[in-house]
């Protein structure tokens, strides 16, 4: 058996076993409430009815961040399901000829708009993958389908280290609640730096390669055909839009003004154009982008780029009606990791953890315990955010004393939120709705992902210039 075999071997093994033991992403999130409320009241002072109203307090206390997540990821699909992205996308899908080939493609278009967008690159990550699957199908070829699933998920390897970081754009934004510790840390201060554009190249080098050599030969593999048969051409109702412009039947009614102004592009144009003549005056007035770019402002350029991509307000009122259904399960299950952040920073259980870790942590080896702390905390609060609010304190206070720029814990806590994303599912909600796999089904290779990237982040974190 040569190399490459026993890599797909593992692969396979990985796959079947979490088939059969990786629980669905609401469960996940339940056990660990149960987890982090057990931890409380084995480790800090507060009993079982204390961390009870712990958990009831936090349970509300993300809405608006989550509210600005959900804003992310539907206006990154917006911009994602376009004709324009869309239909170069499905263009692109037709290149690859073997699994090796298609397991790479869909991993490197899903890795450069995760750069970019979170919520971009989530979304087009699944797309791709559907349209890759489907190219192939139609040409007769069987690429495995969960591998490119897989593989259309490692946006979420690199998406921290990106302009859309949540833990950087809430640093800087003023007001921030670790504003008096580590101050405001722009952008050009965190990820628009050599240290986190080094990480990102060292994911771009390892998880394409790690993708295109799990990939199985196509007597092995299982196409689109079996897991998600609606989404094939053959099926229109179900099928994902290629870019193509739809036609309409029959007679067109008489349209009221209303209509006429729902449909109308200069309605759409007027509107995108006054936002983005804002967003352009608002980062000349602040000197750059790396300056003041943050979740509002992210989330305010995006709804006028949909808006001028979908054309009409209808268009793109319709393109967001379909990107909630991909939103359901994090408008469902944030209140639950926001109870978890209640349970584990009202009672003491995030300091335990924190200070534990950052207790063994020099100058040399802080950026590597920050992230070991930052993959930790995300299995329990699957939110860059969510996790900086809990440890954002006690991390930006290790870095100023140990004389560590913030904007540099600041990536490497952000590396480890997005590297244990490989086996916490939360984000994968999207995708696994778009697909139509279940997380059991891509979760066996984005953990040999994970384990793969274990080295390569300790030795970048350490080694790279700041």
């Amino acid at each position: 058996m040569t190399a490459r075999q026993r890599v797909q071997s593992f692969g396979r093994s990985m796959a079947d076993w979490s088939e059969k033991w990786v629980p669905s992403p609401f469960l996940f999130a339940v056990i660990l409430t149960l987890i982090a409320y057990v931890a409380a009241i084995a480790l800090t002072p507060d009993g079982p009815y204390q961390n009870i109203v712990n958990w009831y307090d936090g349970f509300w206390t993300l809405l608006t961040f989550a509210m600005q997540m959900v804003l992310i990821l539907v206006t990154g699909y917006a911009v994602a399901d376009s004709d324009f992205v869309s239909g170069y996308l499905n263009k692109l899908a037709s290149v690859p000829n073997d699994n090796t080939q298609a397991a790479a493609l869909v991993a490197a278009i899903s890795l450069i708009f995760g750069y970019l967008h979170w919520g971009i690159g989530l979304i087009v990550g699944a797309i791709f993958a559907i349209f890759v699957a489907r190219a192939g199908h139609e040409r007769g070829k069987t690429f495995h389908y969960p591998i490119l699933c897989a593989a259309g998920y490692t946006s979420q390897t690199i998406w921290h280290v990106g302009p859309s970081t949540s833990a950087g754009l809430l640093s800087a934004t003023d007001g921030h609640p670790f504003q008096d510790i580590i101050g405001i840390v722009p952008l050009n201060e965190s990820v628009f730096t050599i240290y986190a554009f080094g990480i990102a190249v060292l994911v771009f080098v390892t998880v394409i390669p790690v993708l295109a050599f799990l990939s199985p030969d196509e007597e092995d593999a299982t196409g689109i055909d079996e897991y998600a048969p609606s989404l094939l051409k053959d099926d229109p109702e179900e099928a994902i839009s290629d870019g193509g412009t739809p036609t309409a039947g029959g007679v067109e009614m008489s349209r009221s003004p209303a209509d006429r102004l729902n449909d109308s592009r200069a309605v759409a144009y007027i509107i995108a154009i006054g936002m983005l003549v804002y967003v352009v005056q608002y980062f000349i007035n602040a000197g750059g982008i790396g300056e003041a770019l943050d979740l509002n402002v992210f989330n305010f350029t995006f709804i006028a780029l949909g808006l001028i991509l979908h054309k009409t307000p209808a268009a793109y009122m319709e393109t967001i009606r379909d990107a909630t259904e991909g939103a359901a399960g994090i408008i469902l299950q944030f209140p639950f990791y926001a109870g978890i952040l209640g349970i584990i920073s009202n009672s003491g259980l995030s300091d335990l953890i924190a200070e534990g870790l950052l207790a063994v942590a020099t100058p040399q080896t802080f950026p590597v315990v920050a992230w070991l702390l930052g993959g930790v905390m995300n299995l329990f609060v699957p939110s860059g955010g969510g996790e900086w609010g809990i440890i954002g304190g006690v991390v930006g206070s290790a870095a100023v004393e140990l004389g560590v720029p913030p904007g540099k814990a600041i990536v490497a806590y952000g590396v480890g939120d997005m590297w244990t994303n490989m086996f916490q599912p939360f984000w994968a909600i999207p995708l696994l709705g778009l697909t139509k796999v279940r997380a059991r089904d891509i979760l066996g290779y984005t953990m040999i992902v994970m384990l793969v990237l274990f080295p390569v982040f300790a030795i970048g974190l350490y080694f790279l210039p700041y």
